[in-house]
C-alpha cells in the first residue's frame, strides 16, 4: 500500500503496458462495470496519449487523453488501483496532463463522468475529486442514455502567452 508521502513517477505508457492498464480498469468495477466499455477503453489506449503513474510496486494508475482540437482536450479514462486511492496518484496524473496541455496552449480540459441525478457513492467521490482539482460542472445530459446521465466537467487551463486568434 502507498504511503501519504510517496512520490509517483508519471510517464508515457509503453505499448506493452496496455494490458497492465486494462487490468487496473478491470479491478475497479464500481467505476468500470460494463464489459463493452472496458474493451473499448483497451482499444483506445493504443491510439490515445496515455500516461501511467509508477510506484515501487509498478504501475498504479493511468490517464488517457484525447485532444479534441487546438483549444480543448478530454480526459478519456483515468483509473488508479484501489490501494492507492487518496494517496496523490490521481492528482499527479492530472497535474502532468495539465502541464503538457498548458505547454500546447490548450485552454480547456474536460472530463465526462456519471452525473449526480443517478446517485452512486463512488461517483460522488469522483465528482468531489475533480471539483477539488478545479473542475466545474458544465452540463448533465443523456449522452450515455437515460439510465447513465453524463456530467461534463471542465477546467480552464491558464495559458501563458498570447491566446490563439
Amino acid at each position: 500500500m502507498a504511503s501519504e508521502t510517496e512520490a509517483f513517477r508519471v510517464r508515457r505508457m509503453l505499448a506493452e503496458e496496455a494490458n497492465i492498464c486494462e487490468d487496473i480498469v478491470r479491478s475497479l468495477p464500481e467505476w468500470f462495470g460494463i464489459e463493452a466499455s472496458i474493451i473499448q477503453y483497451r482499444r483506445d489506449l493504443e491510439h490515445m496519449e496515455c500516461f501511467v503513474a509508477e510506484a515501487e510496486e509498478g504501475i498504479v494508475g493511468l490517464l488517457a487523453i484525447n485532444q479534441h482540437n487546438d483549444y480543448t482536450a478530454g480526459m478519456h479514462v483515468m483509473a488508479v488501483k484501489s490501494d492507492f486511492h487518496r494517496h496523490g496518484v490521481g492528482r499527479a496524473l492530472v497535474k502532468h496532463v495539465e502541464e503538457l496541455l498548458h505547454s500546447r496552449k490548450v485552454e480547456y480540459l474536460e472530463v465526462k463522468i456519471l452525473g449526480p441525478s443517478r446517485p452512486a457513492e463512488s461517483y460522488a467521490r469522483t465528482r468531489a475529486f475533480y471539483t477539488a482539482l478545479g473542475f466545474r460542472p458544465l452540463e448533465e445530459n443523456n449522452l450515455w442514455g437515460e439510465d447513465s446521465p453524463c456530467l461534463i466537467m471542465v477546467k480552464h487551463l491558464a495559458c501563458k502567452g498570447p491566446v490563439r486568434q
